[in-house]
């Protein structure tokens, strides 16, 4: 899942990645675990991810999809640019890695903030007029102490719209056992090599139990699956009528 604002809605790009402890075997007979140190080995990570990240970036300058402005407007020249990425490539880049706080559900609970939402969230306002916004943030670099911040409309929404996705960008991907095809299949195998029940359904909502049917259901309109329930049918504002001024004189 692309994560890419931080609290005071600057960019901050980063990826929030949950990976199976294990998997189905090839002949689909069993279920593999792995081991308790299976994922990556930091050192080496921090190795693949500078040269990836380095490789990525050149790649965009000689596609010419790199932008350099102010300050930065030297590093247009290709000469200037490879110094840089030298420069960059000299030290060793830390990757930070470690288990999670508490359990599975948690960390569900904490990423689940992030999927339906973007840059800030309405309870962090706490004023707003014609010249400033004012918002609440966490300063992690003193401690994550609640702090204020006020910014000039015009900042405000620049900072926003840095993190507006270009249309039709998938923000939340699914690869492996969590591919989106033929998945409730795959998850109901791997439940059954792990031997755990079935997840409980849930429960009906009041207007689906007053339908009784499922043709008051409504369908996808993209998938054409019953995964819709009809509430009710809100009709259009009128448009006002027209003010009719009689002219007496």
């Amino acid at each position: 899942m692309l994560h890419t604002w931080s609290q005071t809605l600057l960019d901050h790009y980063h990826l929030h990645c949950i990976v199976t402890g294990g998997g189905v075997a090839l002949g689909g007979t069993r279920w593999l675990s792995s081991s308790a140190h299976y994922l990556f080995p930091v050192q080496a990570l921090s190795v693949m991810y500078r040269g990836k990240f380095l490789a990525g970036l050149k790649a965009l300058f000689d596609a010419g999809q790199l932008e350099f402005h102010g300050q930065l407007a030297a590093l247009a020249k290709p000469s200037q640019f490879a110094a840089v990425v030298r420069e960059a490539a000299a030290p060793k880049w830390v990757v930070y890695a470690k288990r999670p706080f508490a359990g599975p559900k948690q960390v569900l609970a904490y990423l689940s903030r992030y999927t339906h939402r973007v840059a800030i969230s309405n309870r962090r306002l706490i004023s707003a007029d014609g010249q400033q916004v004012i918002f609440a943030y966490k300063d992690y670099a003193d401690g994550a102490r609640q702090k204020t911040m006020t910014l000039s409309v015009a900042e405000f929404v620049r900072r926003f719209c840095l993190h507006v996705l270009p249309e039709r960008f998938v923000k939340i991907r699914h690869y492996g056992l969590l591919g989106n095809r033929q998945r409730q299949q795959r998850l109901a195998h791997a439940r059954q090599l792990l031997g755990l029940s079935a997840p409980p359904t849930q429960p009906e909502t009041s207007a689906a139990k007053q339908a009784g049917t499922e043709s008051f259901r409504a369908r996808c309109p993209f998938c054409q699956q019953l995964s819709l329930i009809l509430v009710r049918e809100v009709a259009p504002p009128r448009a006002a009528r027209p003010i009719v001024v009689l002219d007496s004189s």
